[in-house]
């Protein structure tokens, strides 16, 4: 393995440090302005098209932006932390962005990081839904959605595992309204917590406070959907 140059799934191939150059130097539309945290910056661009009809492209690129934690004193890249959450959403059946590329290195002694995702295609954020599509909907229409929700965020939960940036925004809505799907988006604050109840209790709280234009009927309904067949995560609820 190159040592400046890391990846979490194995061993790092060779032709890889030529596609990380490949997909550092694309351009692209900035969608999400660059922010500086975390002692570096993040932002992510929206790819131009490529041949062969691939759905588009977002690359989430990093320049000395890191998480520690006490197996990584000295901080990794946070999209190294965030394919791992993608990786494990798939495992539990989430839909969340197909993963093209995620990897990082190190150049003069600052990490520079990638993830390269599809764009979610059919699918709006919970904002936009609202705003557009949820008022000419009839009522079973849209308590099937909101049912699951509930059933991602539970299944999320039951696995210990915690969104962390739980926000409307990041909350994606299939337009199909026969067959009702949700998707969870920026998942970088993501990790495992050592009881169901404290991954739950953080999220519903987080959303809560962050669910856009949600009503409280919706926000009430979507509770009581979470809840059922879940005695152990009744009360997450409680400290929203």
């Amino acid at each position: 393995m190159n040592a400046g140059f890391w990846q979490p799934a194995g061993v790092i191939e060779r032709f890889q440090q030529s596609a990380f150059d490949r997909w550092w130097s694309m351009p692209g539309e900035w969608v999400e302005e660059r922010n500086q945290r975390r002692g570096g910056e993040s932002g992510v661009k929206l790819l131009p098209p490529l041949k062969g009809g691939q759905p588009p492209l977002y690359s989430k690129r990093q320049v000395g932006h890191v998480f520690r934690s006490l197996r990584h004193p000295l901080g990794l890249p946070t999209v190294l932390r965030e394919q791992h959450a993608l990786m494990a959403c798939e495992q539990l059946g989430i839909k969340v962005p197909k993963r093209v590329f995620c990897a990082a290195r190190k150049r003069q002694g600052q990490w520079q990081a990638l993830l390269i995702t599809e764009e979610l295609s059919g699918f709006v954020s919970l904002d936009d839904w609202y705003a557009e599509h949820a008022p000419t909907l009839h009522a079973s229409s849209r308590q099937a959605i909101l049912q699951r929700l509930a059933q991602v965020l539970r299944r999320l939960h039951q696995s210990r595992r915690q969104h962390g940036c739980l926000y409307s925004k990041h909350i994606y809505i299939s337009l199909n309204t026969k067959e009702p799907e949700v998707a969870l988006l920026d998942l970088e604050k993501s990790r495992r917590r050592l009881l169901r109840s404290e991954a739950a209790q953080h999220d519903l709280s987080q959303l809560e406070r962050r669910r856009g234009a949600m009503p409280e009927s919706d926000w009430q309904y979507l509770l009581k959907c979470y809840n059922t067949s879940n005695v152990e995560l009744i009360g997450a609820n409680n400290a929203s």
